[in-house]
């Protein structure tokens, strides 16, 4: 088959590492607006070649790794694909992207979303493990034909994903809270950080767990505002559960509650049982 990317930062290009070692792909081609993303897949091989979007249109499948309102963008363009096209997104978020899809090639379409990143972005940021051994949430796809269907569950499978099928409300409302909210407060945390008369003295001192807590708000501004505006309504529901769990926090400390405060800890280590 040949599979072609649309966008080569670190999803699409990692995709591209990963792919090149299976035995289902013969060649892999991409597309990306940002000319220098270009020179850089191909000088990393990311990529086998660099082709236009319409040659994008010929592939056997198509990969949309760009943010959420371009995947949307580029389903628009996407209508005159043959019925034997699969296209895949690997966006964040799903109903949105689920309720554009073009009526004629709703067949075609894979609504997926990778869990799995890092806070780094462009095609240098690319990894060969990327995707190994992560989930993959796959929405809707009753809706999707069976040839489509079973090259995604296949493709998926053989660069070592672990397969989730939701429905796509439930994967927004899911996505909210456990990525979605977690870069929310890592871009506060930063902000806060900085807003002080003199962030680099206390920077001084940042150790683990700052360090650990601010690495995402490193990530692209402009894709993750873009996922905020489409799942704006399931984050904002998320933050003001978070905000009821800091005032509880902030009340006991207070009142001076210092045996309802190591309750209240207590209760939160016990998510690394399910983890």
């Amino acid at each position: 088959m040949i599979v072609g990317i649309v966008g080569l930062g670190l999803m699409g290009g990692s995709l591209g590492l990963a792919l090149q070692n299976t035995k289902l792909v013969s060649k892999i081609v991409g597309f990306d607006h940002n000319l220098s993303h270009c020179e850089e897949a191909l000088r990393l091989g990311l990529v086998h070649e660099i082709v236009s979007f319409n040659e994008i249109k010929t592939c056997d499948i198509i990969f949309l790794a760009i943010p959420v309102g371009g995947i949307i963008k580029a389903l628009q363009e996407l209508k005159d694909v043959s019925e034997k096209t699969t296209i895949i997104d690997l966006g964040s978020t799903k109903a949105e992207i689920l309720d554009a899809v073009p009526h004629n090639i709703r067949q075609n379409f894979i609504a997926a979303h990778p869990m799995t990143g890092t806070e780094k972005f462009g095609p240098s940021a690319a990894i060969q493990n990327l995707y190994h051994d992560k989930v993959v949430v796959l929405c809707d796809t009753d809706q999707s034909g069976d040839l489509h269907k079973n090259r995604a569950i296949q493709i998926f499978s053989h660069i070592g994903m672990k397969i989730v099928f939701m429905d796509p409300h439930s994967h927004d409302a899911h996505a909210a809270f456990i990525s979605h909210l977690p870069h929310a407060l890592s871009y506060a945390l930063a902000n806060s950080v900085m807003g002080q008369e003199d962030p680099k003295s206390i920077l001084l001192l940042a150790a683990g767990g700052f360090r650990d807590m601010s690495r995402i708000a490193k990530s692209s501004p402009q894709m993750w505002s873009n996922i905020f505006k489409q799942n704006k309504q399931n984050i904002l529901k998320s933050i003001e559960i978070f905000e009821e769990e800091l005032h509880k926090s902030k009340k006991m400390m207070e009142e001076e509650d210092w045996e309802g405060l190591e309750s209240w800890m207590s209760k939160a280590t016990t998510l690394h049982k399910i983890l």
